[in-house]
């Protein structure tokens, strides 16, 4: 009676298969397979947003067993071996029953799973031993396919089309920042965006992004980036709040995501309210820098060169050029990176930071975001999505970096 409204084809799912065993070989050798449990990963390895988990051995079919949703399955990942389970303990017949036993080592989905759970699944499955496999995840996750680059780059379009074309001409000082808020939704939304963002790390959320006006670019934040934000309520600190108008002689940054299809790009766009000639001197070079530091940054986005790398020169370089204090945050808000990993979370793999020490590889997606917070002001500087390419980093979220001014 129902049909699935996208599958995604086979062999697309086959290459990321090749990925995750390719990565698992390398990075540990010792297990025969891997067990995913986050939605999101197995959305990834089986095209629907199953509750439950997908058992990836080293040679043979996988096999998705689901907790709930069989059906749904069904439809969007028609070509997949599936079974239910209602619990850890049922897995190891399950496997056994469909050809792929589960090994005497094998690697699983860690930050998935709460300590409850991850001791519950030691105990349902007794003389396994378990190794992390969230590293092994991230980088298969991290060298996207034409597949995925087909949507992101859509994204991108329509993502730039919102900030830098609509929005600006809809939007002018004297509103509050949760009028823009909703503004901003509403250009989104009439774009396709999906609406659900989604975040990798423990504990971190989003919804829209930061709309931040004059001095809200510095207030003080818990969300792992360098722009701040007052929010809707200390219960939601995200969007805007209504308190906060955004006047003549402010910077208004807004960093917000768009979602296509399960995927998402970033970018963050300044607007100046007043004229060109209004923009004070100590402004305008503080976003000019981070143009500069973008546009570095972005030329070195090929395979081979070191995120940690690119990291200590933007860094280093701030701290010549005599933006050191507010590079990337002011005070507290400051963050030891210059931008992210992107794709089916906002918070991919590579860092732009210290320890990420592996090569960058063609078909890489990340997020640069150099920012810069000047006191008692705001915050300005830019935010674009990349490409990694033999020729440098590809921006597909558009190209103008420039301030936007709003008289």
């Amino acid at each position: 009676m129902f049909e699935a409204m996208n599958v995604i084809p086979r062999p697309e799912l086959e290459s990321r298969w090749a990925k995750v065993r390719r990565f698992l070989a390398e990075t540990a050798p010792e297990a025969g397979g891997l067990l995913a449990f986050s939605r999101l990963n197995i959305y990834y390895l089986a095209g629907t947003l199953g509750t439950g988990c997908f058992w990836l051995p080293l040679s043979g079919e996988p096999l998705l067993l689901t907790r709930k949703g069989a059906h749904r399955a069904a439809l969007e990942s028609p070509t997949l071996r599936t079974a239910t389970y209602k619990s850890f303990k049922d897995l190891e017949g399950l496997a056994a029953d469909a050809g792929v036993p589960f090994p005497e080592v094998l690697a699983a989905e860690v930050t998935a799973l709460s300590w409850q759970l991850g001791q519950m699944l030691s105990e349902r499955l007794p003389g396994r031993r378990f190794l992390g496999g969230d590293l092994v995840l991230n980088l298969a996750q991290s060298l996207k396919s034409e597949y995925e680059l087909g949507i992101l780059r859509l994204a991108g379009e329509r993502h730039h089309q919102a900030l830098h074309d609509i929005l600006p001409q809809a939007l002018k000082p004297g509103m509050n920042e949760r009028e823009i808020s909703h503004l901003c939704w509403q250009v989104f939304f009439t774009l396709g965006h999906q609406g659900l963002m989604r975040m990798s790390a423990f504990g971190e959320e989003i919804f829209l992004g930061h709309v931040s006006a004059g001095d809200s670019g510095n207030y003080p934040s818990a969300y792992n980036g360098p722009l701040g934000v007052r929010g809707e309520h200390p219960a939601s600190p995200y969007m805007g709040y209504a308190g906060k108008v955004w006047n003549l002689g402010q910077p208004l940054a807004l960093d917000i995501g768009f979602a296509l299809e399960g995927y998402c790009t970033d970018k963050t766009q300044l607007l100046w309210a007043g004229t060109e000639e209004s923009i004070p001197d100590e402004v305008r070079a503080a976003h000019s820098f981070c143009m500069d530091v973008q546009a570095w940054a972005a030329e070195n986005l090929r395979p081979g060169s070191v995120p940690s790398h690119l990291w200590s020169h933007c860094r280093d370089w701030a701290e010549r050029a005599g933006f050191g204090a507010g590079f990337m945050g002011l005070g507290a808000n400051k963050v030891p990176f210059l931008g992210h990993g992107i794709g089916l979370a906002i918070d991919g793999y590579p860092a732009i930071a210290r320890g990420f020490d592996r090569p960058l590889e063609e078909g890489m997606v990340l997020a640069l975001e150099p920012k810069q917070g000047i006191p008692g002001l705001g915050m300005v500087g830019v935010e674009n999505t990349f490409e990694v390419t033999a020729s440098g980093g590809k921006c597909i979220t558009g190209d103008d970096y420039r301030m936007i001014c709003i008289a």
